[in-house]
């Protein structure tokens, strides 16, 4: 906290900044700390780690650039300062407006995260994307992530149905890897349900924007409302039924240009393996590495973290999920 305040009073117009006004918020994810500076409205964002194996200055471009380019969609909060990694703060910091709002309510609130969803994937593409990934295949690119990540499911202990199925997965993911041309749009990726906050009015906002890029939009559909996701954070533990999936699906497709609903999809079930493989190696390897993953995380968060990925890895699981693709 000292160091965080010593950044922030350098910023213009905070100078005079209490450090009692410096609030610790409740740690939900892995990878960042947050802290709220009461009476201003804003919050900041430390890194404690980079899940996309970043160095500390690119991680933060990265993510201060994911703002910038996400607050033409009006569900995300905004930018306002970037903190350079220095001592104590060896990641850096974000400064951006706080989002006053609620953990969000499943089914209830899945058209709304469809809308914020909607908004994001209406962004265009800018001519030059860096410093945010625009693969030129973005499902190659996926499925090139969900292969490099499988690598966990050998060293997870996993059962040997389970593993029996998830191998079958793998291998009619790269048979039925659909070609392009696919449509692109800005992707939030990480579109678990935890990383939304709904306010006063029933809007979403999407707030954790760490993972940003370019590339197809059924990939979102799909982390925010498959089981791995749903099930995710404690505070949402939730499980949708197919009527309730595809709902989300036709509020996003009401929200967005017909031809962009049209384009995506023939990409929602194949996309919903691949995007499921990715979640599910991710697990294979908190299994093994959770505590070094991220150190420090409250027991209570760590301990809900094991047994989602026990329960995700077992076989009875993977073919329940697996029924939504086939």
């Amino acid at each position: 906290m000292t160091p965080l305040h010593a950044a922030l009073t350098r910023l213009p117009g905070f100078a005079a900044l209490p450090a009692d006004a410096l609030e610790p918020m409740p740690l939900k994810g892995v990878a960042h700390d947050h802290v709220r500076l009461r009476g201003h409205g804003l919050v900041a964002r430390v890194p404690r780690w980079s899940q996309m194996g970043l160095d500390p200055v690119a991680a933060l471009d990265h993510q201060a650039a994911a703002f910038r380019r996400a607050e033409a969609s009006g569900h995300t909060p905004h930018l306002v300062a970037q903190l350079p990694p220095g001592e104590g703060l060896p990641m850096g910091a974000l400064l951006v407006t706080e989002i006053v709002g609620r953990t969000p309510r499943l089914p209830a609130d899945m058209p709304a995260i469809a809308r914020a969803l909607a908004a994001l994937h209406r962004l265009p593409v800018p001519t030059d994307p860096a410093p945010l990934p625009a693969p030129t295949d973005p499902v190659a690119a996926l499925l090139a992530q969900v292969e490099r990540q499988a690598d966990w499911f050998t060293h997870a202990d996993l059962s040997a149905d389970a593993r029996r199925l998830i191998d079958a997965e793998l291998d009619a993911a790269r048979a039925a890897r659909p070609t392009g041309p696919h449509p692109v749009t800005p992707v939030g990726v990480d579109t678990h349900p935890g990383n939304f906050l709904v306010d006063a009015e029933g809007k979403a906002w999407f707030t954790d924007l760490e993972k940003l890029q370019y590339g197809h939009p059924a990939m979102d559909l799909a982390h925010a409302s498959l089981y791995t996701s749903t099930k995710w954070d404690p505070a949402v533990d939730a499980a949708l039924t197919d009527a309730e999936v595809a709902t989300f699906h036709a509020a996003w497709a009401d929200a967005v240009p017909t031809a962009l609903a049209d384009a995506v999809r023939a990409g929602l079930k194949p996309l919903r393996r691949l995007t499921w493989l990715r979640t599910l190696s991710w697990m294979a390897r908190w299994s093994r590495e959770g505590a070094a993953l991220s150190p420090g995380m409250p027991e209570p968060l760590r301990a809900h973290m094991d047994a989602h990925a026990a329960d995700i890895l077992r076989a009875e699981r993977i073919e329940r999920v697996r029924r939504d693709w086939q």
